[in-house]
């Protein structure tokens, strides 16, 4: 992964650049992201470019050995964390991201945009929450204390280290704290505030910005080979995410399960029809795994974005489709700002608790109780 093959976000590019130029390389960074919008594609990038032998013109060469190896992911001094759980793919009794090592190359390498879900189905564990475990800062010690086979920088890229459990940062923090020389710990998060302080405040934080309609529109053209139409119709929902428009053209029948789940949520909420909402409720609940009831909250989280800027009048940045002006215009006309804000505020804290393993009955029963006292 090259810097020129980075989509947007050309500030960060250059930063990054600099940075390794200068010889001014912070030891530990965490890139915050919107889910599938290209950090872990700039974390790549980035560690090429350290140890390209070839640098020119503010990118990697390349063409190099390292680059080349880094190209298929299976660099020497460069490993990858990411959260694992017990599953079909793999025999071990307590996996760690080794256990799973090629299914991760696979889906990176397919796409290095993807989607925290859809790494869980490479895996094989829609069902469960990922974990990194303390196993793993034990692999990655061990690692770390090895010398450098190319003679370059040692980086551990970790992807998602919310996932992280206090036992394991503990045990890493001495060395992310004060690393060997021309060692890297680069963290890709999608939730910033969940990352445990003791991690996140040894780190140098970099946000990586979702991408631009028309960035995203030509990704799809090019990447996928859609009409610029259809592309249009995705980069309007992706909320700046290439991972997510990817994401709606494969699952177009997840996409309107949610939306027909939530309208119908929606009207009866408005309407004052309790059954209606509770039975809604209850269908949420019977979503096929945990990891699908977040995927739901998320989805309706973005939704009641769309009625609060309906609300405000700012149609053109709403990113409703033609066919959905109707249902959000009047649901919007029939609810108030306060609902909207409250409501988000329910269903992420919802969220946290699907995290804890707390009842889905209990939530989302919960969760449609306060939106219909709320409207």
């Amino acid at each position: 992964m090259r810097f020129a093959d980075i989509i947007g976000n050309r500030k960060v590019v250059q930063a990054l650049s600099s940075m390794a130029d200068s010889g001014r390389v912070a030891h530990a960074m965490l890139f915050y992201e919107n889910d599938g919008c290209g950090a872990l594609a700039l974390a790549l990038a980035y560690v090429q470019y350290l140890n390209c032998a070839n640098p020119s013109g503010g990118d990697s060469c390349g063409e190099c050995p390292s680059c080349r190896q880094m190209s298929k992911l299976i660099h020497p001094d460069v490993h990858f964390v990411f959260p694992v759980n017990k599953g079909p793919k793999t025999s071990d009794d307590k996996p760690t991201s080794e256990s799973y090592m090629a299914h991760w190359r696979e889906l990176a390498l397919a796409n290095p945009y993807f989607l925290e879900s859809d790494l869980q189905k490479a895996l094989g564990i829609e069902s469960r929450s990922g974990l990194i475990a303390v196993a793993e800062a034990k692999s990655i010690i061990t690692k770390l204390s090895l010398t450098s086979v190319a003679d370059g920088y040692k980086a551990v890229i970790f992807y998602l280290p919310e996932k992280m459990n206090q036992e394991t940062a503990n045990r890493l923090l001495k060395m992310v704290e004060e690393p060997p020389e021309k060692t890297l710990f680069l963290f890709v998060t999608h939730a910033p505030e969940k990352v445990l302080q003791t991690i996140f405040s040894r780190c140098q934080s970099v946000r990586v910005l979702p991408m631009s309609r028309e960035e995203v529109v030509g990704t799809l053209v090019e990447k996928l080979a859609i009409s610029p139409k259809e592309a249009e119709a995705k980069a309007v929902l992706s909320g700046g995410s290439v991972g997510n428009a990817m994401s709606m053209i494969g699952d177009q029948e997840d996409y309107n399960r949610y939306m027909d789940l939530f309208s119908d949520l929606m009207n009866a909420v408005v309407s004052r029809n309790l059954a209606a909402a509770l039975e809604c409720g209850e269908m949420m609940s019977s979503l096929d795994s945990r990891e699908k009831q977040k995927e739901f909250c998320t989805f309706a989280t973005d939704c009641i974005r769309k009625i609060f800027m309906t609300r405000q009048n700012l149609h053109n940045i709403a990113g409703i489709l033609p066919q959905e002006q109707e249902f959000y215009g009047r649901v919007a006309s029939k609810c108030s700002d306060a609902f909207c804000t409250k409501s988000v505020s329910n269903i992420e804290k919802v969220v946290s608790m699907i995290d804890r393993n707390v009842n889905s009955k209990i939530l989302f029963c919960d969760l449609v109780n306060r939106m219909y006292l709320s409207v």
